[in-house]
């Protein structure tokens, strides 16, 4: 629940002043990929997703926040956070580019710091 709340603060979607239980502003940029996946069987996300968790881990980029799936395997959302969106980007682009099913994804780097009204967003695809 933090995870959505927080991406829908960082998108303009709600204020952090919303609700007594709104997530204080923090000091670091989104990144959401949002990508057809087609199937049930989530091991190659699985897959994936640890192949994030580790570049951006050891790159010290930031941090792979985990993700939405639709229930039908359709499509899904991936979230990763750091202090750059774009040095984030910089560290799993390649990753995602070498993946079949991320061709044609959607990448959204949020600038700013979430929670505020000074942000931007950026769309790229990889």
């Amino acid at each position: 629940m933090k995870l959505l709340r927080t991406f829908a603060v960082a998108l303009g979607l709600t204020s952090a002043a919303a609700s007594p239980q709104a997530v204080p502003p923090v000091q670091e940029q989104a990144v959401m990929v949002h990508f057809s996946y087609g199937s049930t069987d989530l091991q190659p996300l699985r897959a994936l997703e640890a192949q994030l968790e580790q570049a951006l881990s050891s790159s010290g980029a930031g941090d792979f926040d985990g993700d939405e799936m639709a229930v039908s395997g359709k499509d899904g959302y991936l979230y990763m956070y750091g202090p750059s969106a774009d040095r984030v980007v910089d560290v799993v682009l390649p990753i995602l580019q070498g993946v079949q099913f991320m061709h044609g994804a959607l990448v959204t780097k949020v600038y700013g710091e979430l929670g505020s009204d000074a942000r931007r967003h950026e769309t790229v695809v990889p």
